[in-house]
């Protein structure tokens, strides 16, 4: 049995996870979605990315979590990749979403085409970062509920963890990692995964879905997680 422990991007919290919750416990595992600090139930605290990185770990020491499936989503892929580093042999596999990869001594907003215009956007609005606008979720695989329930249950984002850089003890390739592309938002994964990938260290999947595959497409992923549980299963 394998314990996911699943992590949303920016502006979610666990609640983001709900469709694929019970098919991962229907197969016998178990399940941990996560809130980071600041945001849905836990919103209003002005985390950084290291509180971020310490929500995660604590968790699984917490629960005396072991053959731990760390999945992260889009900015979580920052703070779980670090995670993943600190939790040692509890560690079965790391599973990134469509997400950012920690990168030593570098931010969030400096993976961003643009790291002014989010810094900012972040000093405009208190030091968070406002969830996106309807219009923003179009082309993404989703329908119009789908991005209705994404935009009720959004909550702003707390700037000190987009700004924060990374601390990374040792190099992505000692980590056991899946990592899922979702196409429709771009096609190509970042440049370090695909080297990761194309040496053979990470194992890159397609989804042919845009970023936000938790609604778009949740039984889909839920069947590539629990692949990634059983390859880590007899992996080890």
């Amino acid at each position: 049995m394998a314990n996911f422990v699943l992590v949303a991007g920016a502006w979610l919290g666990s609640w983001a996870w709900s469709e694929v919750v019970p098919q991962l416990r229907a197969a016998g595992h178990g399940v941990h979605p996560l809130t980071l600090s600041g945001l849905a139930e836990k919103r209003g605290a002005p985390a950084g990315q290291q509180v971020h990185v310490a929500d995660i770990v604590a968790e699984v020491e917490r629960l005396g979590l072991r053959e731990v499936v760390l999945v992260g989503h889009s900015y979580s892929g920052i703070p779980v990749g670090q995670a993943a580093e600190r939790i040692g042999d509890r560690l079965a596999r790391l599973v990134l979403v469509d997400a950012n990869v920690p990168v030593a001594g570098q931010s969030f907003a400096d993976q961003m085409p643009e790291p002014a215009a989010l810094r900012a956007e972040l000093a405009a609005h208190g030091g968070w970062w406002p969830p996106l606008p309807p219009a923003e979720f179009a082309g993404q695989g989703l329908t119009a509920g789908q991005i209705a329930r994404i935009t009720a249950g959004a909550t702003p984002h707390p700037g000190p963890s987009l700004t924060e850089p990374a601390v990374s003890a040792g190099p992505l390739s000692a980590l056991p990692a899946v990592y899922v592309k979702c196409l429709l938002d771009w096609p190509e994964p970042p440049p370090g995964v695909a080297a990761l990938a194309a040496a053979g260290h990470w194992q890159l999947v397609e989804l042919n879905t845009g970023h936000w595959p938790m609604f778009s497409q949740p039984a889909e992923l839920a069947r590539i997680l629990l692949e990634s549980a059983r390859k880590a299963q007899t992996d080890r």
